[in-house]
């Protein structure tokens, strides 16, 4: 799309990332938005730029997209991989190419850093979001993904 730039997200970017994770979280039934939580989880993503990268893509100065990589070791792979989350383009902007760019982004920036490997979780009823990831040449695993709470807060 013209007139859009992917570049690294910065703290003056939160406030509108938070609107595009409310977006994201509603569709996710595993996740709930709560504004807070995700302001200071991206403060935290944003802290760590050594092992962890936002990207947004901008439109005409406002934030339209993101989407989050963060390293990890794999004891199967001997090596770092990536973790990629938060993969949101604002509804009016999705099938322009922001959603593949962002993608494209942060494979560059995971081969760049030695990672070897990117995951993500999607939520299987999430069609559109399969239907995306498959046709960029992601591909499902026997793996399914569980969680603990650690706590209430």
């Amino acid at each position: 799309m013209r007139d859009v730039a992917i570049r690294q997200a910065r703290a003056d970017d939160i406030d509108a990332m938070v609107v595009l994770l409310q977006d994201l979280f509603g569709v996710e039934k595993d996740f709930s938005c709560h504004p807070s939580k995700q302001r200071q989880g991206l403060q935290l993503l944003l802290a760590r730029q050594h092992d962890a990268q936002v990207y947004v893509a901008e439109h005409q100065g406002r934030v339209v997209a993101m989407c989050s990589l963060q390293k990890l070791v794999s004891t199967a792979e001997g090596a770092y991989v990536g973790l990629i989350e938060d993969v949101i383009v604002e509804p009016s902007f999705r099938g322009q190419g922001l959603g593949s760019a962002l993608l494209a982004a942060m494979e560059s920036c995971a081969q760049t850093r030695g990672l070897t490997r990117l995951q993500l979780l999607a939520d299987r009823n999430n069609r559109s979001a399969l239907n995306f990831y498959h046709g960029k040449k992601w591909h499902g695993t026997d793996l399914i993904g569980l969680r603990k709470r650690l706590s209430e807060s």
